[in-house]
């Protein structure tokens, strides 16, 4: 299979390479200066505590599109494993799964940062000797005191002054696992007083005495981020670490670890993390909606996680499409789902092939239809691929429609089904309402239709126009599914803006997810298998969910037909003019 990164190359070198944003900017000039030899080396570094989710694709598209766009470059996948309490191996192979599902390729260069303990020891060895760095036994939260806030400066470590010596001694006690958690911890010497908290002599190790899901029990002393990010970086031969603008503040210390330790500096730039409407983005929070049971896993089609798009029915290309459009700026903003989900229907409207369900059927009768009679009909796959080709649909005596399509006292503008009305059933022939059936509750439970047989194919002969086309299924023919109607998961666009007293989740959508179990669609749906997508026609584009088997099919809806960004999108050239 042709990765992303081959076609990226095609493009670029073709002239149709991504559109040029600040960061491409810099890399260019880079290139262009030598200042790396020529070399273009960038980086995608998950912890792997959780599932992927939509604003990592962000990320890895553009540190992976850049290496592909330029001669020799490369991307590498690296795991930035330094909590053992948080990490697990399923995060890490699902991971790997998501990214490749996106197109992405990384070849021989998988790193560990829990490969290079080590040699990040032996790092906090030498800034130690160079009287950089210190064995402090403040607590948590005597160093949070002793740090000072923004306004006001920090005081010294009642440790700071320790001699080499007894720091080389306790420090390497830590390591031989002769202390409690938390009681101490080695912390470099920069300077209290700066106005940048970061740099008020942050933590570099802490004592944590938990097996590592690689190491196991090897290290009982854990590296922070700050300390192990610019290092990973370096040994790596990273050119241009990339990173989301919350880092932007940790900058100085990434440069001043590397500066002191006189080793390669790569250069980190920060561009605005994606943040969308109607979601949340918090690996944190994201955790909760599971562990607390409000969604039925990592992969259910409601959250943003890569593998619950991909179960909902996104197509990769539709996620890069998106990650394109929105492009990369150095302000926080936040995107409407609405672009998201219109670059969804773009591409699926392209690639699905349609096919008719009945959601919530009504039972028709075509009473002057021979009994025991079968046509089976031509009917279009996708008419944006003629390629596609042609299928066959049965029609028979007894068929099903939408409940929503007929009205016995229809109202204006309702132009669908009604007593003596006629409409044309897609592919198949005109029908006109002539009795209705109902309960002893007064329901609408069947209709009796009559058919004019020279309306074969949808026209009329004698040129007379149908307001309306249903979409239909044979009874006798069609196959039981479930039908999972997913909407957004929160019902405000911001589900952190709460009232007092409330947290995110007072703002789920208690109607995110609507299961239908009668549903009736086409027999040409009989050997489907999971992830293939289709348009129910005039219902929206749907996904054959992982729970179907030989028996049971279950159908997730991807997305509507209703475009809401091309509304808005409408809208706004009509106020502009």
């Amino acid at each position: 299979m042709e990765t992303q990164n081959n076609r990226q190359k095609k493009d670029s070198e073709g002239g149709k390479g991504s559109s040029v944003d600040f960061i491409r900017t810099i890399v260019a000039e880079d290139v262009r200066t030598n200042k790396w030899g020529g070399k273009v080396i960038t980086r995608f570094p998950p912890e792997p505590n959780g599932f992927l989710h939509i604003g990592h694709a962000k990320s890895f598209c553009l540190n992976f599109g850049i290496a592909a766009e330029n001669k020799g470059g490369r991307c590498h996948l690296r795991y930035d494993d330094t909590n053992p309490i948080t990490e697990e191996a399923r995060y890490v192979d699902s991971i790997q799964e998501d990214v490749h599902w996106l197109g992405w390729d990384w070849g021989e260069h998988i790193y560990y940062a829990s490969d290079y303990f080590e040699q990040m020891y032996d790092y906090a060895v030498q800034l130690i000797k160079k009287g950089l760095a210190y064995v402090c036994d403040l607590s948590s939260d005597q160093i949070s005191e002793y740090r000072g806030t923004l306004t006001t400066p920090g005081k010294d470590s009642p440790y700071r002054n320790r001699s080499v010596e007894e720091n080389m001694g306790l420090f390497r006690r830590m390591k031989e696992g002769e202390f409690e958690d938390g009681s101490r911890v080695l912390r470099a010497k920069i300077d209290m007083k700066s106005p940048n908290l970061n740099m008020r002599d942050p933590v570099t190790y802490r004592i944590l005495h938990a097996d590592h899901y690689r190491t196991g029990s090897k290290w009982c002393i854990y590296p922070t981020y700050d300390w192990a990010h610019g290092l990973e970086d370096s040994i790596e031969g990273v050119t241009h670490s990339i990173c989301t603008l919350e880092f932007e503040n940790h900058r100085p210390l990434y440069d001043w670890y590397l500066d002191r330790l006189e080793i390669h500096h790569p250069q980190q730039i920060e561009f605005a993390r994606l943040e969308l409407t109607h979601t949340v983005m918090s690996k944190r929070k994201l955790l909760q909606l599971v562990d607390e049971g409000h969604v039925k896993g990592w992969d259910d089609p409601r959250m943003p996680t890569i593998c619950g798009m991909r179960r909902r029915g996104y197509r990769p290309e539709a996620i890069r499409q998106f990650c394109e459009r929105i492009g990369v700026n150095k302000f926080n903003s936040t995107i409407d789902i609405a672009l998201l989900e219109h670059c969804l229907r773009e591409d699926l409207n392209k690639t699905s092939n349609r096919v008719m369900a009945v959601l919530k059927p009504l039972r028709v009768v075509i009473d002057n239809y021979p009994e025991n009679k079968d046509e089976w009909l031509d009917a279009v796959n996708n008419p944006e691929d003629p390629n596609a080709g042609t299928r066959k649909v049965p029609f028979s005596k007894v068929l099903y429609i939408e409940q929503e399509d007929f009205m016995e006292d229809p109202p204006m503008k309702f132009y669908r089904l009604g007593p003596g009305r006629e409409v044309r059933l897609r592919y198949a022939y005109f029908v006109t309402c002539i009795d209705v059936v109902k309960d002893d509750d007064g329901q609408i439970i069947e209709l009796h239709c009559s058919y004019d047989p020279a309306t074969r194919g949808g026209d009329a002969p004698d040129g007379r126009k149908v307001k309306s086309t249903l979409h239909w299924v044979s009874a006798s023919h069609a196959l039981r599914a479930e039908v999972r109607l997913y909407d957004h998961l929160f019902t405000k666009e911001r589900p952190e803006e709460v009232k007092e007293g409330e947290d995110f989740k007072s703002n789920l959508n208690p109607q995110s997810l609507q299961v239908l179990s009668n549903c009736k669609v086409e027999p040409s749906l009989k050997e489907v298998k999971p992830l293939e997508r289709f348009q129910f026609e005039r219902l929206g584009y749907f996904c054959v969910d992982d729970d179907t088997t030989g028996d049971k099919f279950v159908f997730n809806r991807t997305v509507t037909l209703r475009d809401t960004w091309a509304k808005i999108q409408m809208q706004r050239q009509k106020q502009q003019k």
